[in-house]
C-alpha cells in the first residue's frame, strides 16, 4: 500500500527504530540472533517498499508462533546434497525468512559453480513477501526465482470452496544499472493479510477480489471467507499458476498441500505446519555472460519505460512502484497502522521491549 493520501495520518516510524525494536521483540519471545534478523530484515523489505500486509504488521502473529511452538526459534538447518546444483533443505521448522534467505544463499554459491541453483526447502513456516528472497539473487547479480504455497483461502475459477493458497511467485533479476527488476505477486487476485489490513484500516476491498463463504462476491473484508484467483473473468489463469506453485514448493518438496495445511492464524499455534518452498538462482554469467545481460536488460527497461502511456496513465517496470515507495517512505518513515500499533505497544509492555522512539507519547 502506499503511504500517501490518506494514509499520511497513520503514525510513522523511523526505519532504523522500527527494525531494533523488532529484532528485540523476536529475541524475548525466543529467536535466536539468526533467525530475529532474517525475520526482520524480511518484513522491513515489505514495510520499506509498501508492502504493507506482509510488512512489520506480522510482527505480533510471529511472536505468538514462536512462544506457541509451532515456529522453532532456535533451529538446525540440514541441507541434503549441499555441494550439488541441486539441494534440499530441513529447515526443522524454522521461520521461513530463516530457511528462505539459507536457502537461496545455498542456491547463490551453486549457480556460481553450475551456472544454476535450487534448492527445495521441507518443514518451513510463513516467510512473509517472496520478493525479499529473490531480491537477494538480483542483488548479487544473478536472477532469483522464489515460490512458496500456503493454507487454502482461495477458490478455484467458477468454484466456491477454499482450495490453494494465495501461492506466490517472486521473481528479481539486475537491471544493468539502478534498482534490481523486480515481481513478487500473489496467484490470487489479492493477498489474505490484504484483508487483515482493509480490516484495521476499515476499508473496502477491491472488486472481485474475494467471497462470501458461499461463494459470492463481497467487497466487505469482514465477510470476506476466501480469496478470487488472479485473473478475474480469466481466474483459470490465476488458478493455474497457484498449481505450478502447487508442484514446486509442496509435491517437489514432499509437503502438505494448501488444502492439507494447518491455517496461518490458527487456533493451533503449537502444532508446526510443515511448509513447503522453492529457490533457484541463475548466473547470467553461464549462459550469455553477465555483459551482455546486463546491456540487454538496460535496453529491455528502457524500452519498458519509454513505451507509450494510456491517456492519464504511466508505464512502469516491475518494481518501480516499490522503489519510489522506498524513496518516500525513507524521508517520512514508515506508516504502522492502528492494529499494528497497539500490537506494539502491548508487545513493549508485556517483554519490557522499549517502543520505536516516534511511537512513544
Amino acid at each position: 500500500m502506499s503511504a500517501t493520501g490518506s494514509e499520511g495520518a497513520l503514525e510513522r516510524v523511523r526505519e532504523a527504530d522500527l527494525a531494533a525494536f523488532c529484532r528485540e521483540v523476536l529475541a524475548f519471545a525466543g529467536a535466536d540472533l539468526e533467525t530475529a534478523d532474517a525475520a526482520t530484515r524480511a518484513m522491513l523489505h515489505a514495510s520499506r517498499l509498501g508492502v504493507d500486509s506482509h510488512g512489520v504488521r506480522l510482527l505480533d502473529h510471529y511472536v505468538r508462533v514462536l512462544r506457541g511452538g509451532r515456529v522453532n526459534g532456535t533451529p538446525m538447518l540440514r541441507f541434503d546434497r549441499a555441494d550439488k546444483p541441486v539441494a534440499m533443505l530441513d529447515a526443522d521448522h524454522a521461520h521461513g525468512a530463516r530457511a528462505t534467505y539459507a536457502a537461496m544463499e545455498r542456491a547463490c554459491l551453486a549457480a556460481r559453480r553450475y551456472g544454476i541453483g535450487a534448492v527445495g526447502i521441507r518443514n518451513s513456516s510463513h516467510f512473509g513477501a517472496a520478493g525479499a528472497y529473490a531480491l537477494a539473487a538480483a542483488e548479487v547479480g544473478l536472477i532469483g526465482l522464489v515460490v512458496c504455497n500456503s493454507d487454502a483461502f482461495v477458490r478455484l475459477h467458477g468454484g466456491a470452496e477454499r482450495f490453494h493458497g494465495t501461492n506466490p511467485i517472486a521473481a528479481a533479476a539486475p537491471s544493468g544499472s539502478g534498482r534490481p527488476w523486480l515481481l513478487d505477486m500473489a496467484t490470487s487476485a489479492i493477498p489474505y493479510n490484504r484483508i487483515v489490513l482493509h480490516r484495521s484500516l476499515a476499508r473496502p476491498l477491491p472488486e472481485g477480489t474475494a467471497s462470501t463463504e458461499s461463494g459470492e462476491d463481497t467487497e466487505e473484508p469482514d465477510l470476506a471467507a476466501m480469496l478470487a484467483p488472479l485473473g478475474g473473468a480469466f481466474g483459470y489463469k490465476g488458478a493455474g499458476l497457484a498449481g505450478l506453485v502447487e508442484i514446486l514448493s509442496a509435491l517437489l518438496t514432499g509437503m502438505g498441500t494448501s488444502a492439507e495445511l494447518l491455517p496461518m492464524t490458527g487456533p493451533d499455534l503449537s502444532t508446526p505446519r510443515g511448509l513447503g518452498a522453492f529457490v533457484l538462482a541463475i548466473d547470467p554469467q553461464a549462459f550469455v555472460g553477465r555483459t551482455e545481460f546486463e546491456a540487454g536488460m538496460r535496453r529491455y527497461v528502457a524500452a519498458l519505460r519509454g513505451s507509450a502511456p494510456a491517456e492519464g496513465a504511466r508505464v512502469l517496470a516491475p518494481g518501480d512502484r516499490e522503489w519510489e515507495e522506498a524513496e518516500n517512505r525513507a524521508r517520512l518513515g514508515i506508516p504502522i497502522d492502528p492494529h499494528s500499533l497497539e500490537a506494539f505497544r502491548r508487545l513493549s509492555e508485556e517483554l519490557g521491549v522499549p517502543p520505536p522512539a516516534s511511537i512513544q507519547r
